[in-house]
């Protein structure tokens, strides 16, 4: 099945400055896009210089915050804002924030502003890029808050997984549609994967321009399942290395609009899954996703009601 081609991804996306074939330096940086993220933020910036010995600059691409935190943040040496003026999603406002980088930096770390660093976590990822030469992205073991682990090195979503994980993931975590797609039980060894989580991302800067970086198409979720496939196409890995370890509290954005958010995962799902089942031969398949993706949506509502 071909993936919509690159020049549609091109064309797609607001910066158009692509440069396939640039030379980058090995310079840090670090995107995160912001929203309001309160507290959070201040711990996202407190726990990042220990995860680092190298020297490093901070892009805070801001969705319209209302709460001051990224214009505080901003006075921090190193910390600049970007504000994108309104709420562009997520894919759309990590692109803006990674053109404010300059030619030196060719490494970029784009994650969520409520991630707490591990000692060492950004130069533990470092050091897989030399084991990994076409790695394109980089993911830590990421836990939560708990300390539990989180699935975030994943399969690629099929139509018979997606679906066996959609209809049973509620009913039984444990499902062997749900263990195939998160990979959940291979959580302590370096190896590839079909998509790594967007919470906390090293990503090789030009490995990022031959696919056109993010779709911006994808308000929120699903935005880093499609940049691990189109990656995976271009010919680059997605690599999760466990010896590199980071925290994500989560939800602070999410949870304010939690009705939206659950409409954008749905419609994001549907989004991913059509543009890999294009044509008119499959017009009945999008138009069956469709239907079981909203009425899968209604479900949760009404149960997430009660």
């Amino acid at each position: 099945m071909a993936a919509p081609g690159a020049a549609r991804f091109r064309a797609m996306r607001e910066n158009d400055d692509v440069r396939d074939s640039q030379s980058y330096g090995e310079g840090l940086a670090v995107v995160t896009v912001t929203y309001s993220p309160g507290n959070a933020l201040d711990r996202f910036l407190e726990t990042l210089p220990k995860a680092t010995d190298r020297q490093l600059s901070v892009i805070l691409a801001d969705n319209g915050s209302t709460d001051g935190s990224p214009e505080r943040a901003a006075l921090r040496p190193g910390v600049e804002l970007a504000s994108m003026g309104a709420n562009l999603g997520y894919g759309s406002a990590a692109n803006r924030g990674i053109a404010e980088l300059g030619d030196d930096i060719g490494w970029v770390v784009v994650a969520n502003p409520d991630v707490e660093w591990s000692a060492g976590s950004l130069d533990e990822l470092l050091a897989a890029t030399e084991r990994w030469p076409r790695g394109g992205a980089f993911g830590p073991l990421i836990r939560e808050p708990d300390g539990s682990v989180y699935p975030s090195a994943r399969a690629l979503p099929s139509l018979g997984r997606g679906a066996g994980h959609a209809l049973l993931g509620g009913i039984w975590p444990d499902n062997p549609f749900s263990r195939a797609y998160r990979q959940s039980t291979d959580s302590s060894a370096e190896r590839t994967a079909g998509w790594l989580s967007g919470s906390c991302l090293l990503l090789r800067r030009a490995a990022l321009d031959s696919v056109t970086g993010f779709d911006p198409r994808y308000f929120m979720y699903f935005e880093d399942v499609d940049l691990g496939d189109r990656l995976g196409r271009a010919g680059w890995l997605n690599v999760y290395v466990p010896d590199s370890e980071v925290t994500h509290i989560g939800g602070h954005a999410t949870a304010r609009s939690s009705g939206r958010m659950l409409h954008e995962h749905h419609r994001s799902a549907y989004r991913y899954l059509a543009d890999r089942n294009p044509g008119p031969t499959r017009a009945p398949l999008r138009v069956a996703l469709r239907a079981a993706l909203g009425a899968r949506a209604r479900f949760v509502a009404r149960n997430s009601d009660r």
